[in-house]
């Protein structure tokens, strides 16, 4: 099963979402922005230098991820959503 780990900042209303296996944290090499007019919003795809997708950052998260992923999400404010 893939580790996934999702964290969430409410006071930005920004989630990431990384792909990796627990303890890995590679850099970004590479980051695609998906077309912000398309998504109603701004997704940003980071790659690593192997060109494999690493994590997903997603902004206006409120609107984009339902409700049950955000509440999951690991916490990095303190402030309440």
């Amino acid at each position: 099963m893939a580790d996934i780990d999702i964290t969430y900042d409410a006071v930005a209303n920004a989630a990431y979402i990384r792909l990796t296996r627990a303890g890995e944290h590679p850099q970004s090499a590479r980051m695609y922005s998906c077309d912000p007019v398309a998504v109603n919003g701004m997704i940003n795809l980071d790659f690593d230098t192997d060109g494999v997708l690493i994590g997903v950052e997603v902004l206006d998260a409120r609107s984009k991820l339902p409700r049950h992923v955000l509440d999951a999400a690991r916490r990095l404010d303190t402030g309440g959503m």
